[in-house]
């Protein structure tokens, strides 16, 4: 059980006897976070504005980067998460040892920025060192390691595979969300270009396919949300035309497709996640193992949607949360792995789940605790059982599948300082 605010002695007791009590003890949290609320890229926003004919409104914050809004976000993220680590006896209280946490961020100013905040709420005053690489970092963004390249041809088969075979069938059984995204962003009887383009793969500038027409969308969808979360005044999300959180979920449709074909094709993701995956179990194995990350209970990685989007799809993780269309990956949302132990009989089992803030909670920057809690969706694979910490997975068999799905020739070392 989950508690808010700051827990009085006597409440802390209570929560200390129940965690001595209990026979499961979590061992280990590794979890890997989405950035929170930032502005369109100058490229999405060039995109945006020359395949809609119009400008787009401008945000205070520079491009790409977190916004205050954003930051705070995932403050509020930080302080749940860190309560609920302590709740659990896996985290002392006051500031964390060596061997307690361990922060590592994309080397982009918004997730830098993002892992600030999550440590500022989970470790309030206490300053918790945010670690990132120099130059380009292989855990988020292997696009830049040679060994994780595509093959263009296996590529286009992989992106057309997962259309269905077919683009034009797609875009045509779409016909009613792009036209409802269509509607939002257009302006009545001037040109809209994006919308009258024909559905077609090409190479994307990182190796990965890009759908022209649908890509312009993703972004398009993607923005309002943005805006929508970060308060942004009604008339400059969509344009003015929507009203609440359904209303822009409404509008979400197309950026799930969108990760359909790109991020969530398999031999992408194989070849692309392969270096996270590769950390993220060795940092579950309760064994010392060599290239392995900091051997901290809590290993907080802090990237983007698109490192998510590469694990979940090698895990076989679907999710829909609340009104987000399916597998969407919201601002400061969280990918969690737990290691649990039952002290009684020894054995450990895994827990994995995705956690996000709903719209309005991400719009409203409103407190999460036991009576506002995120949304949340556990991993429930064939031999999982529901326990009292959640829905636990046999470690050697979880171990074994994360392991199994790791593209050795696309992995490399680390370095971890």
């Amino acid at each position: 059980m989950r508690k808010t605010g700051i827990l009085s002695l006597a409440s802390m007791l209570v929560i200390n006897a129940a965690a001595a009590s209990s026979s499961w003890q979590l061992e280990k949290v590794v979890e890997i976070d989405r950035h929170s609320v930032r502005p369109p890229t100058v490229g999405n926003q060039k995109a945006m504005e020359a395949g809609s004919d119009r400008r787009w409104p401008a945000w205070q914050t520079a491009a790409g980067e977190l916004t205050a809004h954003g930051y705070q976000a995932a403050v509020n993220h930080g302080r749940y998460a860190g309560e609920s680590a302590r709740e659990s006896g896996m985290l002392a209280d006051g500031c964390p040892d060596d061997d307690a946490v361990y922060i590592r961020a994309s080397p982009l100013q918004r997730t830098r920025a993002t892992a600030e905040a999550l440590a500022e709420g989970a470790f309030p005053g206490c300053k918790v060192p945010v670690h990132v690489a120099s130059g380009y970092d292989p855990l988020f963004q292997s696009e830049h390691l040679p060994a994780a390249a595509l093959d263009p041809h296996k590529v286009h088969r992989a992106t057309l595979q997962a259309a269905g075979g077919d683009l034009n069938t797609l875009q045509h059984r779409l016909r009613a969300d792009i036209a409802r995204l269509q509607q939002a962003v257009c302006q009545p009887g001037k040109p809209c270009p994006t919308f009258a383009q024909r559905w077609q793969i090409e190479p994307g500038g990182d190796g990965r396919a890009s759908i022209r027409g649908l890509r312009d969308m993703a972004d398009m969808a993607e923005s309002i949300r943005l805006a929508w979360s970060n308060h942004n005044p009604l008339s400059e999300v969509a344009f003015g035309h929507v009203r609440s959180a359904d209303d822009v979920a409404a509008l979400l449709p197309l950026l799930t497709i969108n990760y359909d074909l790109t991020n969530d094709v398999p031999y992408i993701a194989q070849r692309r996640g392969a270096v996270l995956l590769d950390q993220v179990s060795k940092a579950l194995q309760s064994e010392a193992t060599a290239n392995a990350p900091p051997a901290t209970r809590w290993l907080v990685l802090v990237g983007h949607d698109t490192n998510i989007a590469y694990l979940r799809t090698l895990l076989g993780f679907h999710w829909q949360l609340g009104n987000y269309p399916r597998g969407n990956i919201p601002p400061a949302s969280r990918l969690v792995f737990e290691r649990w132990r039952d002290t009684r009989s020894g054995d450990r089992f895994l827990r994995i789940y995705f956690q996000a803030q709903s719209l309005d909670q991400l719009r409203n920057l409103t407190p999460l605790n036991a009576q506002q809690p995120p949304l949340e969706q556990e991993f429930s694979p064939e031999g999982c059982e529901k326990r009292e910490p959640g829905m636990l997975c046999p470690y050697s068999t979880m171990m074994t599948h994360l392991r199994a799905a790791v593209d050795n020739s696309a992995t490399t070392q680390v370095e971890y300082d």
